[in-house]
């Protein structure tokens, strides 16, 4: 697995750029429900901040639990498109659940992480790695071979110990938890993070 790629940061999001994030993340939604597909996005229609490649992480809950997630470590198209894909394959085809019912969106949350750049951690040991870890700031993502995960930021709520972080981490990315070698690669990202009811969003579009 090659190392990440050095991306530009996407710099701070203004608030009705990212609530037509939100709204791109429902419609996606709305249409895949509709059309089994995610919602084709033109991105020079959409102001130049979203336009730009960026990556971005589309959670979708239920009741505070978890209903979907999946997203892209890597800005390689328009963020506005990456998000309307992601939000389609959060409900849609995460493979740890069945896809959204249309029943099931009047009680749906759209939660959206946009990654600013991963930068390397560089550590000798597992006990280096976790005194470098900012709890409740880091997201991380941790590497060896064929094996990779990520834990956004907002997993620290969930996870507040360092060494529980990633150990479970490490269990995603499929290796042991107690594992380490001198071949581990680890990274560190920010991420702007910003959520809205799906009601509220379908409500907005149609006024």
């Amino acid at each position: 697995m090659t190392a990440l790629r050095e991306e530009q940061d996407p710099g701070e999001l203004r608030a009705a750029e990212r609530e037509l994030l939100l709204d791109i993340a429902c419609g996606s939604i709305q249409y895949g429900v509709r059309n089994s597909e995610p919602l084709a996005v033109e991105s020079e229609d959409y102001p130049i901040a979203i336009q730009k490649n960026g990556a971005s992480f589309v959670t979708l809950t239920i009741a505070s639990r978890l209903r979907g997630c999946i997203g892209t470590l890597e800005a390689y198209r328009p963020l506005v498109c990456d998000v309307a894909i992601n939000a389609y394959h959060a409900g849609f085809d995460d493979p740890r659940f069945s896809p959204l019912q249309t029943q099931e969106l009047a009680q749906l949350e759209l939660h959206i992480s946009v990654l600013n750049p991963a930068t390397p951690l560089i550590c000798s040991s597992e006990s280096e790695l976790i005194k470098n870890l900012r709890p409740g700031i880091d997201g991380v993502i941790i590497q060896d071979g064929s094996h990779r995960g990520t834990f956004l930021p907002s997993v620290w709520d969930s996870l507040p110990d360092a060494a529980d972080f990633i150990g479970h981490l490490k269990l995603k990315a499929g290796m042991p938890s107690d594992y380490w070698s001198p071949t581990i690669q680890v990274f560190r990202y920010t991420c702007q993070s910003f959520a809205r009811p799906f009601l509220e969003a379908t409500s907005d579009r149609a006024g």
